[in-house]
C-alpha cells in the first residue's frame, strides 16, 4: 500500500453516526409518535390563547370604568378617589401598559401562578375560582351527553347499515338526515315547549329544585335528573342523528368485503360478525371525528345553558361578557381550550392501541 494510499484512508470520513436520541425515537416508533404529538399539543394551546387574548382585547369598552359605576351607585366617592380606584383597579386587573405587556403579563401569570387575577363579576373572587365553581355543572352535563349520544350514534349507525333496505333502517337514515344538521338550542326550544309548556312535566330553568338541599341524597339527586333532561336531551337527541349518520356511511362499504363473507361462510352468528368484524373498521374515524366533534358540541352546550338559566360555564360566560369581565372571559376560555385539546390529544394517543395499523406519525 503506497504512502498515499494510506493517508486517503486516514483522513476519508467514516460513516455517520446517528445521533443517540434519534437513534432511541426510531427504535421506539409509539414514543415518536407521543411526543410528537405532544409537542403540536403545546403549539396549538398556545396559539389559541394567544388568538383568545387578542381577540376579547378588542372587544370595545372599559371593564374598570363599567366596576367603578357599579360602585359609585353604592359609595360615594369624589374626583381624585375616583382615579386611584381606576388606577388601583387596572393594575390588579392586568390592565395597565399596552396591549403587549398585557399579554406577557397574562402569560406569565397563567404559566407560572396558575391564576388571571380578580374576577368583576364576584370581586375579589380570583377568576379560576370563578369558574370552578361552574365546570361542574358543565363537565356533568356536556361530558355525560357527548359520550352517551356517540355510543348511542354508533350502535344505532352500525345496526341501520347493517340492516340497509329494511323499513326500520330508512326511517331511521331519512330522519337523521333531516334533523341532523338542527342546532342544539333550536332543538332545546321546541323540547322546552313541549314538555314544559304544553306538557308540564318537566323543569325548563335550573339545575335543580332550590327548595332541596344540597346533598347525596335520591331527594337531590332526582331532581338533578329532572332538570338536566331538557338541556341533555337536545344535545343527546341531535348528536346520536349524526353518529347514526357518518357510522352507517363507514358501514355501507364494507359489507361486501370477502373477509365478511368468509366470517358468514365459517357459521359465526350475524351478531358476532357485525360488532366484532365490521364494526370494528369504524373505530378509528369515529374516535377521531369525536374528538374534533367536542368543540361544536362545547359551543352549542354554552347556548343550551343560557337558554335554560344553568350554571355552567356557559351561563358564566355570558355573564361575563355583558359585565366586560376579561378575566373571567379568559378563564372560561382557557379551561373550554385546554379541555377541548386535552381530549384530542388523549384519542391521538389512544388510536394506535384502538387500530394496530397506527404505528406512528410522520
Amino acid at each position: 500500500m503506497s504512502a498515499d494510499t494510506a493517508v486517503r484512508e486516514r483522513s476519508s470520513p467514516g460513516p455517520a453516526k446517528t445521533p443517540v436520541l434519534r437513534g432511541f425515537l426510531s427504535a421506539h416508533p409509539l414514543l415518536e409518535y407521543g411526543i410528537r404529538r405532544f409537542g403540536l399539543y403545546l403549539v396549538e394551546l398556545w396559539g389559541s390563547l394567544t388568538i383568545a387574548f387578542f381577540f376579547f382585547r378588542l372587544i370595545p369598552g372599559d371593564p374598570v370604568q363599567t366596576f367603578i359605576q357599579t360602585l359609585a351607585q353604592n359609595y360615594v366617592y369624589n374626583q381624585q378617589a375616583s382615579q386611584e380606584v381606576i388606577d388601583k383597579y387596572r393594575e390588579e386587573f392586568g390592565l395597565d401598559g399596552n396591549i403587549f405587556v398585557q399579554y406577557l403579563r397574562f402569560m406569565q401569570r397563567l404559566i407560572f401562578e396558575q391564576d388571571l387575577g380578580p374576577s368583576l363579576i364576584n370581586y375579589p373572587t380570583p377568576a379560576f375560582e370563578v369558574v370552578g365553581q361552574s365546570l361542574p355543572w358543565t363537565v356533568g352535563l356536556l361530558g355525560i351527553s357527548a359520550v352517551l349520544a356517540f355510543v348511542l350514534g354508533i350502535l344505532a349507525g352500525a345496526v341501520a347499515g347493517w340492516r340497509r333496505g329494511k323499513i326500520g333502517a330508512e326511517v331511521a337514515t331519512t330522519t337523521s338526515i333531516a334533523l341532523g344538521h338542527v342546532p342544539f338550542y333550536f332543538l332545546a326550544l321546541i323540547l322546552v315547549y313541549v314538555f314544559s309548556y304544553l306538557l308540564g312535566i318537566l323543569p325548563n330553568r335550573s339545575a335543580y329544585d332550590s327548595a332541596i338541599p344540597v346533598a347525596f341524597s335520591p331527594e337531590f339527586i332526582g331532581s338533578l335528573i329532572q332538570h338536566g333532561l331538557l338541556p341533555a336531551g337536545s344535545i343527546v337527541i341531535i348528536g346520536v342523528f349524526n353518529w347514526l349518520l357518518s357510522t352507517r356511511m363507514l358501514m355501507v362499504p364494507i359489507l361486501g368485503e370477502d373477509y365478511l363473507h368468509y366470517a358468514e361462510a365459517k357459521g359465526l352468528h350475524p351478531n358476532r360478525i357485525l360488532t366484532r368484524y365490521a364494526l370494528r373498521n369504524c373505530y378509528l374515524p369515529q374516535v377521531t371525528g369525536f374528538g374534533i366533534s367536542l368543540g361544536f358540541i362545547f359551543n352549542g352546550n354554552l347556548l343550551v345553558e343560557q337558554l335554560f338559566n344553568y350554571p355552567g360555564l356557559g351561563f358564566t360566560l355570558v355573564t361575563a361578557i355583558n359585565q366586560l369581565d376579561f378575566n373571567t372571559v379568559l378563564a372560561v376560555t382557557t379551561i373550554s381550550i385546554f379541555f377541548v385539546l386535552t381530549a384530542n390529544l388523549i384519542l391521538d394517543l389512544l388510536l394506535p392501541l384502538l387500530d394496530p395499523r397506527v404505528k406512528y406519525w410522520r
